[in-house]
């Protein structure tokens, strides 16, 4: 492991800590919670398929005329991914990208895709993301986690778009996801087979393949540059932070609603 992977690695336990331990997931008891959990959470699985893109378009030649990448193992890494995030099979062997295994799962469970599918409408009309998040009514910490995604990938610097992809997404989601499969799918509960299938899905890819090769991509990104090493643990430290931020406010937002039912 590259020094300063591990000194990275290092700085980030304590936060990687707070979001394997948050209360969210205690809080994730019946049907109903797990709607408003996923209601929220799928815009950050739209948003995770900017970040992966603009490393598609830093690492790979997506115009014409086609010239050669410097690094072919990264534009591999890169091209695999995208193959399974944009179009991988789902649990029936159909052809789907993972947003879209997430909306399919939604709708198994009953949560409301109203939101984030007139987000994505105006999306495609052009419209820009910070309007688009002025218009759809979630909660704050859901519009200042994507307003840190698109502030990352507007910044144009590849080493900071692939800390917040590694460090943010690709490392931590099996921990993330570990957790929610053991608290929202547990034998009390039924009808998560998507949503189960997805999660599963994700560890097996994040855990076993994607994850350790992130970190590759990390280390030939920054070289020898300390410059570019300091902002890629100050972006991986931003984007853990929203993560938390993220799922305190989906906790708020459950406990409020089981406040109203009392």
């Amino acid at each position: 492991m590259n020094p300063n992977i591990d000194f990275i690695e290092n700085e980030i336990a304590p936060l990687r800590a707070q979001l394997k331990d948050h209360s969210l997931y205690k809080n994730l008891q019946s049907l109903q919670d797990v709607r408003i959990f996923m209601e929220n959470h799928v815009f950050a699985v739209w948003d995770f398929m900017s970040l992966l893109k603009a490393l598609q378009i830093d690492l790979t030649t997506v115009t014409t005329p086609w010239v050669p990448r410097k690094n072919p193992i990264l534009a591999r890494f890169i091209n695999e991914i995208t193959v399974a995030e944009e179009s991988d099979f789902d649990k029936d062997g159909i052809v789907k990208s993972h947003y879209e295994m997430y909306l399919d799962a939604m709708q198994e469970v009953g949560a409301n895709t109203s939101k984030i599918n007139a987000f994505v409408r105006q999306i495609e009309a052009s419209e820009t993301v910070e309007n688009c998040l002025e218009k759809t009514a979630v909660v704050s910490a859901v519009k200042e986690f994507v307003s840190y995604t698109f502030q990352v990938v507007d910044s144009k610097e590849t080493h900071k778009i692939a800390s917040a992809f590694t460090f943010g997404r690709e490392d931590v989601i099996p921990d993330m996801f570990l957790k929610i499969v053991g608290e929202a799918t547990s034998e009390q509960h039924s009808g998560f087979d998507s949503f189960t299938y997805y999660l599963n899905r994700h560890i097996e890819l994040d855990g076993d393949e994607h994850g350790p090769l992130s970190l590759q991509m990390i280390t030939e990104l920054c070289g020898n540059d300390d410059q570019k090493w300091a902002e890629v643990l100050e972006v991986a430290k931003k984007s853990l932070e929203v993560r938390i931020q993220l799922w305190s406010g989906i906790e708020e937002q459950l406990k409020r609603y089981k406040q109203e039912l009392v």
